[in-house]
């Protein structure tokens, strides 16, 4: 009996295979996924792999926050909403932070959480077809915790385009950010993460180990404060009521039509 509901795990070769596999969601992201990965994670630090892959079932890599899930969030309070809040928080913090190389092998979109689950890693392999996006503000929602990430990653400006507009990347974009490692076809992306593995497995662990914990340190402190404004805003924003009309509207395929936009009586 599987472990896991929504996780797969493989190990072999000294590396461990993170699949998600909710392939009938396009790998969405809920509380459960969260938790799973989260734990699988946890056991990979201290297993014998020295490299993790974190890939998709099916033709997504991860489309993000489960749309279904966030409705009910409309009638949560303000504790569950931080909860869930600290839940994603820690996911992504524990990617991050994570003791070994992981390589993302990134066989579809990756929307939104899912986009920063595919570029947190070390290594970042997308298929042609990959697509990239932090989409939240497009249903009234904020990308709170990735942005500490993204900054990081491609500077205060790009992250402010990136993260106002919500526009979709395309693999090649997504490369040219400097988020993307290496563009691979679709056929080779699994064969060549596990090359890639191998390589690094030729690599001090040790050395590997402490270069991580290096990086992580320079950044820690003001990350851990940012992580904190992040979860809060991220939380408020559940709350709002342009969050609820654009969760609506995602649901009614139609336009949002923004309550903060109305005037004031």
């Amino acid at each position: 009996m599987a472990r896991f509901k929504h996780i797969l795990t493989e190990s072999g070769s000294g590396v461990m295979t993170i699949t998600l596999n909710r392939p009938e969601k396009r790998n969405a992201l809920n509380p459960l996924l969260i938790e799973e990965l989260t734990e699988a994670l946890r056991e990979a630090e201290t297993c014998d792999c020295g490299i993790v892959i974190l890939t998709g079932a099916g033709s997504a890599f991860c489309a993000g926050l489960d749309m279904e899930y966030l409705e009910t969030m409309s009638a949560s309070n303000a504790q569950e909403h931080r909860r869930d809040s600290e839940n994603m928080a820690l996911v992504l913090r524990t990617l991050y932070d994570f003791p070994k190389p992981i390589i993302s092998a990134v066989n579809g979109p990756a929307i939104a959480g899912g986009m920063a689950l595919a570029t947190i890693p070390d290594f970042t392999l997308a298929s042609p077809e990959a697509k990239f996006g932090y989409t939240e503000v497009r249903v009234g929602f904020i990308p709170a915790i990735v942005a500490s990430f993204l900054i990081r990653q491609v500077g205060e400006l790009r992250t402010r385009e990136l993260l106002l507009s919500g526009r979709i990347l395309k693999a090649q974009e997504a490369q040219q950010l400097g988020l993307v490692t290496q563009i691979v076809e679709h056929d080779d992306l699994m064969p060549s993460a596990r090359a890639l593995a191998q390589t690094l497995l030729q690599n001090s662990p040790q050395a590997m180990q402490a270069v991580k914990r290096l990086l992580a340190k320079h950044s820690r402190r003001r990350l851990d404060e940012e992580i904190e404004d992040a979860i809060e805003a991220n939380s408020q924003q559940r709350s709002t009521e342009d969050f609820k009309e654009g969760v609506k509207a995602f649901f009614e395929h139609r336009r949002a039509e923004w309550p903060s936009m109305k005037a004031k009586v």
